[in-house]
């Protein structure tokens, strides 16, 4: 039984100490947010060919430049 006792109060002490270091990180690491922006090409997007469509459907007007008013 000693052993036991042993056992569990070594588990208890490092879930102790896990948890003391999870309340260290929450309470003394302050993330800092910022804005991430990536351009995919649109090539990367499409693959490296169209794919195929069904008969009688449009072709999507995808491009990697805008379009300009007018064309």
């Amino acid at each position: 039984m000693p052993t036991l006792f042993r056992l569990l109060i070594t588990i208890l002490f490092l879930a102790g100490l896990v948890y003391a270091g999870m309340f260290a990180l929450v309470s003394f690491v302050e993330p800092n947010p910022k804005d991430v922006t990536l351009r995919i090409p649109t090539r990367e997007l499409l693959g490296e060919a169209a794919p195929t469509r069904p008969v009688g459907m449009p072709t999507p007007n995808v491009t990697s430049t805008p379009a300009t008013p007018g064309q």
